[in-house]
């Protein structure tokens, strides 16, 4: 899926990767942290840090729109396609059959001339261009044994169904077509957005540069710091729920559950209800898509891929679960409904995590605040903090199966 619509951190292994990714998810912190005269044009002419770092970060937003777009429209050319190709073999199919019926008339007409009747009348109707027209005529339909009528009836049949899946293939054919203008579009669209980028990215100096490469340290750190924040929260939250469930089978054994008043579906004050723990049957699944994606791990983000050599973001997530037998769809969009929603502090390993309002992300929850994700192009499938780019960019977590 896939897509990306904001700069994003490049994970713990920064320097190993010298990415658009690493400059651009730095400069969105730019504007925050930095109030300098960078943020006004330079006496040359260049942009400032601060302008580079919006179009950039625009560039990336319009492109992983684009990149969504084109993993719909390569679904729906795919789909097309073999609608098309089913069409043109039932078409041919019937063409063939309507051959066999014109040859079967055109043999009682051959029969009717050698003996002198009704060549007129049937040789007419087989140059008709309306059969059906001529066929009404109760001069023609008076002269045909059963056997022909037989004929004429199934040759009739057999046009007028061909002729209603030529216009079907037809149709289809019209569909397939802006289908695949619509794929050319939006791969265009990406592949344009990404190249400017790259290109503003590349005019950075290499005092810039080095700057920038400060502020992503720092975020990661913070990203770092927030994973682990969670990872206590969801520790505290799995031992309380124990403890509830030893005290209630205590209750159970010493007779006692008569209700003492004590309530223990207060929980932990989150305000929601918490779902029950993902059964065994999940975690088997789960266990399966994270072995999946970990065997990724270092593997390039390509946008539109899905494997095996490459994947964009929801390509991953979508090959890891069907690794487990689980099927998602292709996009982001449409993955965000495959499964029931849940908390980010009651996330498990093996959940979606989705990003940004658009829903332009995703990535597969390994626990402790990590997930494994295929971060954006020029980057590679790594694990990372689920709020690499800023707790504000957590859209939602959805449990697949």
């Amino acid at each position: 899926m896939a897509s990306h619509r904001k700069p994003r951190p490049t994970g713990t292994r920064v320097a190993g990767i010298r990415t658009p990714a690493l400059a651009t998810a730095a400069l969105t912190s730019v504007a925050l942290l930095s109030q300098t005269a960078d943020a006004t044009p330079s006496d040359d002419g260049r942009p400032s840090l601060e302008e580079v770092e919006k179009k950039v970060d625009d560039l990336y937003r319009q492109a992983g729109s684009a990149t969504e777009k084109y993993n719909a429209a390569k679904e729906k050319t795919a789909k097309q396609r073999k609608r098309v190709d089913r069409l043109l073999d039932d078409v041919a199919q019937r063409t063939q059959k309507l051959n066999e019926a014109r040859e079967e008339l055109g043999s009682f007409a051959s029969a009717q001339y050698r003996t002198g009747a009704a060549v007129p009348e049937t040789a007419t109707f087989l140059l008709a261009d309306s059969p059906q027209d001529y066929f009404d005529q109760n001069q023609l339909m008076s002269r045909l044994t059963g056997r022909q009528k037989d004929a004429v009836d199934d040759y009739v049949a057999q046009q007028s169904e061909t002729m209603k899946k030529r216009r079907e293939a037809t149709e289809s054919l019209e569909t397939l077509t802006e289908s695949q203008k619509d794929l050319k579009t939006a791969k265009a669209t990406v592949q344009k957005k990404l190249a400017t980028a790259r290109e503003l990215l590349s005019e950075l100096t290499a005092e810039e540069k080095a700057r920038l490469a400060a502020i992503e340290k720092k975020k990661q750190q913070e990203a770092a710091r927030k994973a682990a924040e969670l990872a206590k929260q969801q520790e505290a939250a799995e031992r309380e729920r124990q403890e509830r469930e030893r005290e209630e089978a205590a209750r159970q054994e010493s007779g006692a559950g008569s209700g003492t008043g004590t309530d223990t579906g207060t929980g932990t004050g989150t305000g929601t209800t918490e779902p029950s723990a993902p059964d065994a049957s999940y975690g088997t699944k789960a266990e399966k898509a994270l072995a999946f994606a970990r065997a990724q791990i270092g593997k390039p983000y390509v946008w539109g891929a899905t494997g095996p050599g490459s994947y964009d973001c929801s390509g991953l997530t979508q090959a890891a679960w069907k690794a487990a037998d689980v099927s998602l769809p292709r996009t982001t969009y449409d993955q965000v409904n495959a499964g029931t929603t849940v908390p980010v502090s009651q996330a498990q390993p093996g959940d979606l995590v989705f990003f940004y309002d658009d829903l332009s992300h995703v990535g597969l929850y390994i626990g402790n605040g990590m997930m494994i994700h295929a971060p954006k192009p020029g980057a590679y499938v790594r694990e990372e903090s689920i709020y690499y780019d800023g707790e504000g960019s957590i859209h939602s977590v959805v449990r697949p199966a």
